[in-house]
């Protein structure tokens, strides 16, 4: 009896088992049924190239390009089309911004199958489409505006996809890379610097100096093309310097003169140890060509070419 019994329960157990293996089974058939399979965009040239990306605005012919493929569950093969459209973004007037417009469609035919087997294309611009997409001409347009470019996948069953139907991980992703809008920035070229005293006005917001090289050593290093070199920076009330440098504690300013003749100025700051440095640089002309913020990066000093 306790054998019929054990058999029993080892057969109940057995079958427990089946069933609960088969009813696992269609809930994931269920799913996959019901899952709705997307589509990606993605920028396959690489992304340190297309933060870098950028338009001279005195040159109507410079350009950027990046290459994109197609990925969805048919291998790409549910590509119909990709519409690109473009929009101005002017920084100094917002008001004379232009809403983005329709500026090409790319066909699946003018796809071409990459390593991966996918479908693949390389988007180019220039500067002067751009601008005659907008309606604009030279003169609506300088260094800080910039374009926004928005891209949207077209499937043949009637899908689209853009920035505005997906989550960061496709946007964001390592792996996805889709963020379907890129904004490309317009800067004005290097110019030699002008010539004449220009003032450097530095701040510190403990109230110690800078301390950013020894003991309150210069902050900044400017390199001239014809091999002089400045050391600019605000020494510390409360600490002897090794170096020649302007007394203060809070702020301070001074001053350097670049000769006529001068090519190139090279600026660069050191790093801020403490987090309380902050400048601005002013040209002969007044104008402010570089305005840190507090704790600046170490390295160049971005130095904005559009100003006089």
């Amino acid at each position: 009896m306790k054998r019929y019994i054990k058999n029993l329960l080892m057969l109940s157990l057995v079958t427990t088992g089946f069933l609960a293996c088969e009813s696992s089974n269609k809930t994931i058939d269920d799913v996959f049924d019901e899952v709705t399979r997307g589509a990606v965009f993605r920028s396959t040239t690489p992304a340190t190239e297309i933060a870098a990306q950028e338009l001279s605005f005195s040159d109507p012919t410079a350009s950027v390009s990046t290459t994109f493929e197609v990925e969805d569950n048919a291998q790409g093969g549910l590509l119909q089309d990709v519409q690109v459209y473009s929009a101005f973004n002017s920084a100094a007037d917002p008001s004379t911004s232009v809403a983005e417009v329709l500026i090409n469609t790319i066909p699946a035919s003018a796809f071409t199958t990459n390593d991966d087997g996918l479908p693949s294309t390389t988007v180019t611009f220039t500067l002067g489409e751009l601008a005659a997409a907008s309606g604009l001409t030279a003169s609506d347009y300088t260094g800080g505006d910039s374009f926004t470019i928005r891209y949207v996948l077209n499937l043949t069953d009637g899908r689209a996809f853009t920035s505005t139907n997906l989550n960061s991980t496709v946007s964001g992703g390592s792996y996805f890379r889709s963020p379907f809008t890129y904004t490309i920035p317009l800067v004005c070229p290097p110019i030699p610097p002008t010539p004449g005293t220009w003032t450097i006005n530095m701040e510190d917001a403990y109230g110690d100096g800078w301390q950013t090289v020894g003991n309150g050593g210069p902050g900044i290093t400017i390199t001239l093309n014809d091999g002089t070199v400045f050391e600019v920076g605000m020494c510390s009330p409360y600490e002897a310097s090794p170096y020649d440098c302007t007394p203060g504690d809070a702020s301070a300013s001074t001053t350097i003169d670049i000769p006529v003749g001068t090519t190139t100025a090279d600026w660069v700051f050191p790093g801020d140890t403490y987090g309380e440095i902050s400048f601005t640089i002013v040209t002969p002309n007044g104008n402010v060509a570089a305005d840190s913020g507090l704790n600046p990066p170490a390295g160049a000093i971005a130095i904005d070419f559009c100003v006089d």
